[in-house]
């Protein structure tokens, strides 16, 4: 009896739930999604909280930043351009009756130009006090001259990511080390150093030396590579111009003066073809 009781029991509570509202039977506490809490420091709260030093030091770091890239894209952008100008060297000029018509067939903005057009001038001009020199060493002479004004012009540049890879870390530590002090100070101004007071002005500060280090590594690396293909490249010159007064002596130099003209002066302004070739190297 006492079973059939409880057995009846449960069936009247069981009946009397389903009689309610569906919504009542379902309803459960409410659990809210944790809201999205913004990050409080980071590099909009240390340039809004940051103090003139502060600012200055992020400016200087993405100008440097902003300096290397740019002579970075440039840089492999005119290496680029000065292999495709040796490979038309190599199979243009080589083939032409005489180095006047190679030179001419090559491109204006050419170094290999450049090179060819400066070594016809100087065969033009042994004459006079500069006669009493050897032709051969004479020659030789100007194209290690024009080669040496093609190089100087391919490292236009290097100086700024060699500077700024150097420079950078020590940039950032700097604005570490102000930040540091500035937190310490407002510190100690309130007189609480829990740890939420502590982490987040020093994790500001610390996000300086990031800085630097994000400045500073990709200017290395550039420095490393384009300096690698700069050396590439200046090996392809220098053959072009040892082979070129080879030929030059070897082919009779009085038959090749009658360029037109002497090359122009590799600092004139662009528009000329020596003068172009020269900065097609390229500074950027």
């Amino acid at each position: 009896m006492h079973l059939f009781a409880a057995a009846l029991k449960f069936s009247l509570s069981l009946a009397a739930f389903a009689s309610l509202p569906l919504a009542a039977q379902t309803a459960l506490p409410a659990i809210q999604a944790p809201a999205a809490v913004g990050n409080p420091y980071g590099l909009g709260a240390l340039w809004s909280q940051g103090d003139l030093v502060s600012r200055a030091t992020l400016a200087i770091l993405v100008l440097m930043s902003l300096a290397s890239w740019y002579v970075l894209v440039s840089k492999l952008l005119a290496q680029r351009r000065m292999g495709s100008q040796a490979r038309a060297a190599s199979l243009g000029f080589w083939k032409a009756d005489t180095v006047r018509q190679g030179a001419q067939a090559l491109q204006p903005g050419s170094p290999y130009r450049f090179i060819a057009e400066s070594a016809l001038e100087a065969t033009r001009k042994h004459d006079g006090l500069i006669g009493k020199v050897d032709l051969n060493t004479w020659v030789a002479q100007s194209v290690e001259r024009a080669v040496g004004t093609v190089h100087s012009r391919s490292q236009d540049g290097l100086a700024v990511l060699a500077t700024v890879g150097s420079t950078a870390p020590f940039v950032g530590l700097f604005g570490t080390v102000w930040g540091i002090y500035n937190a310490l100070v407002r510190i100690g101004a309130s007189g609480q150093a829990s740890i939420d007071k502590v982490a987040g002005p020093v994790g500001e500060a610390l996000i300086m030396t990031a800085m630097g280090l994000a400045v500073a590594v990709p200017a290395v690396l550039g420095y490393n590579w384009l300096v690698r293909r700069n050396k590439v490249a200046m090996d392809a010159v220098r053959e072009f111009g040892s082979d070129l007064h080879t030929v030059l002596l070897a082919s009779g130099t009085r038959e090749n003066s009658s360029v037109a003209g002497p090359p122009q002066d590799p600092n004139a302004a662009p528009g000329g073809g020596a003068a172009h070739a020269v900065a097609s190297v390229g500074a950027p």
